[in-house]
């Protein structure tokens, strides 16, 4: 795990500096600084719409008696979205918005729900009900 992790935290940064060095030339640096600060200021503002929505849709399945599973898996991705849209860079942007676009999360949601059934029914995963 901690090898995967090193992997990750050495290729995400040399690509984004790469693509970043690659629209600074195609584009001016001018341009490319402002979609960077743009897309940090339209992550922070869909983090924070998605998640105040959030936060009403956990609250009507509480008052249903539902356990809002589905809505914490939203919230868990909302989270995502928003810190990968304030960290700066091309790729770590179109992910965060992915994660915080409501079609493109749902499909994400179904891929890790079937991935974590998955790992209950082979028994890696105990799931305890109290």
């Amino acid at each position: 795990m901690f090898f995967k992790l090193a992997i990750l935290f050495i290729t995400i940064p040399i690509c984004e500096i790469f693509i970043f060095l690659e629209a600074g030339e195609m584009i001016g640096v001018g341009p490319t600084l402002a979609i960077i600060i743009l897309t940090g200021i339209a992550g922070a503002y869909l983090a924070r719409t998605q998640g105040f929505d959030l936060v009403v849709r956990i609250n009507q399945a509480m008052a249903r008696g539902e356990l809002p599973a589905g809505e914490l898996i939203d919230g868990a991705f909302i989270l995502c979205g928003g810190l990968l849209l304030l960290t700066p860079g091309f790729m770590t942007d179109l992910i965060g918005f992915i994660c915080l676009t409501p079609f493109s999360r749902a499909i994400l949601k179904r891929i890790v729900v079937d991935w974590f059934k998955r790992k209950i029914e082979r028994g890696e995963v105990t799931v305890r009900r109290y």
